[in-house]
């Protein structure tokens, strides 16, 4: 063996560093000497990634823009909106959350309350303002006429998705109680309660209206219960009814389950799906569009059973067809860039 050594002994750059097998790792020279090592860090918490990284690349946080601060800063989103997997859609769940990030889990009789209130407000502006207009019943000297039925179903529910949306997800009619209920999106247990709610609700809607409104209301426009018009049949009507339940429930699954929509949109959209509605099915069916609000002038009135069936039946299977079409197609789909 030369003086020079053994070849072996010489390191080369694919061998891995030599490590003295009697020193500690905390010794060994090759070993970062890591900040937990550091008696004036020890019981400090780990800065966020975020920070980490800036370390590394030398940038102080206070150069850094406005968004990524913010994005930190930021809290975690929470709400009625279900949270979106991986291919864009949303995992189904049948917790208690509901629409417009409102909370039915703990919260089933208040939110049943107020789906109730929320009908009869709904039920009552609209049918008053209907026979109102049936009566020829005059407002600042003139009378109503149909555009102001449809304005008036509108415009509450504006109001109401925004006073309502964060308590129960002022669903108002049993269409959007089941459609959402048949995606997921509402728990079925639920459903009886909304349903019920929204049924006593539009029925005392009906009274208040005959109060409002005298005798007349009811034995003469029967308070406003919905009717098929002259030589439309029942194939006709019931299409009619459910394609126009189809547009609303619509709007409201996608303003309302999907998050990547602003959440000021949706009273706004809502209440303006409804009013197309009336406006497209006001002169064949009456517009209906809700099974409680059908149920309740037809009961009350004690008139017009012979299509009550339509308007129950109609307005549900519309309602479940937009709820399923957008949840598992539509919602799918990425926004173009």
């Amino acid at each position: 063996m030369s003086d020079r050594g053994d070849p072996g002994d010489i390191p080369r750059w694919e061998d891995p560093p030599r490590r003295d097998p009697g020193r500690e790792p905390s010794q060994d020279p090759a070993r970062r000497y890591d900040r937990e090592e550091r008696p004036e860090n020890e019981g400090r918490a780990d800065p966020p990634f975020s920070e980490q990284e800036d370390i590394l690349i030398g940038r102080p946080r206070e150069d850094r823009s406005a968004s990524e601060r913010s994005n930190e800063e930021r809290p975690p989103r929470s709400g009625g909106r279900g949270p979106r997997s991986r291919s864009g859609g949303r995992s189904r769940s049948s917790s208690g959350t509901g629409l417009y990030g409102s909370d039915t889990g703990s919260n089933i009789v208040r939110a049943g309350v107020a789906e109730l209130v929320g009908t009869f407000i709904l039920v009552f502006t609209g049918t008053a303002v209907a026979v109102a207009a049936s009566l020829d019943q005059a407002i600042v000297g003139l009378s109503y006429d149909s555009l102001a039925i449809a304005l008036a179903f509108g415009l509450v529910l504006v109001a109401l998705v925004a006073a309502l949306g964060h308590v129960s997800g002022a669903h108002l009619n049993p269409a959007v109680t089941i459609g959402l209920a048949a995606t997921g999106k509402f728990p079925w247990n639920h459903v009886p309660v909304y349903v019920g709610a929204q049924v006593l609700g539009a029925i005392l809607a009906a009274f208040a209206t005959w109060i409002t409104l005298g005798g007349p209301a009811r034995a003469e426009a029967s308070l406003a219960a919905p009717n098929l018009s002259p030589g439309v049949g029942i194939f006709q009507g019931f299409f009619v009814e459910m394609i126009i339940t189809f547009i609303l429930v619509f709007v409201v699954v996608s303003v309302a389950t999907d998050e990547r929509v602003p959440g000021g949109v949706a009273p706004v959209a809502v209440g303006f799906a409804l009013a197309a509605a009336v406006f497209i099915g006001g002169p064949v069916t009456g517009g209906s569009v809700n099974p409680a609000r059908a149920l309740g002038p037809i009961l009350v009135s004690f008139d017009r059973f012979d299509t009550a069936l339509i308007y129950i039946l109609a307005p549900i299977v519309g309602g479940v067809l937009a709820a399923l079409l957008y949840d598992n197609f539509i919602s799918e789909a990425n926004a173009p860039e």
